[in-house]
């Protein structure tokens, strides 16, 4: 049984993270509430970045090439809870996350808080048809150029800068 993601309860915070109430999905887009995402960034063994096509269907950037798993956290979960849920719908496994950083993201059509996670894993993976049309791993320079090619996500943009930007460091 597929569930509705518009009708999902999400969580919804203030532009400081602090918790203020919960909302559905859809009324969260339409009224561009701040909530809450996690981001997970899959890396192999040989620091290869796993990127994800998003399929035609996802409410946000549709088609567009995502560095990370991830998505709204929902009422009553912890940023940790939604990223292993997570990484298990999307992309069907289970790995040990480690904490990256937080980061905020605004544009015309959203306003999020994530928390960033990465995790080693060499796949296979079992991609969620309705979320994942296909991915690969790739070098975080190999993601930066194609990004000048193809849509990306802007916040995975943003936060594949702030990474690159550290690895650099």
């Amino acid at each position: 049984m597929t569930r509705d993601p518009d009708l999902e309860i999400v969580q919804i915070v203030d532009e400081n993270d602090n918790e203020i109430g919960a909302v559905a999905r859809h009324i969260m887009r339409r009224q561009r509430l701040i909530h809450r995402a996690s981001y997970i960034l899959v890396f192999n063994s040989n620091q290869e970045l796993f990127v994800q096509k998003r399929t035609m269907s996802k409410d946000m950037y549709p088609g567009f090439l995502d560095v990370a798993a991830g998505g709204v956290v929902l009422a009553g979960e912890s940023y940790e809870q939604s990223a292993e849920r997570e990484l298990e719908e999307e992309l069907g496994i289970k790995a040990k996350i480690r904490f990256l950083f937080d980061h905020y993201f605004e544009d015309a059509d959203n306003r999020v808080w994530g928390r960033i996670f990465s995790c080693t894993h060499e796949g296979p993976f079992t991609l969620q048809p309705e979320e994942v049309a296909d991915g690969w791993f790739m070098t975080i320079d190999q993601a930066l150029d194609l990004s000048t090619k193809k849509p990306f996500t802007p916040d995975g943009l943003e936060i594949l800068g702030r990474l690159a930007k550290g690895q650099k460091a």
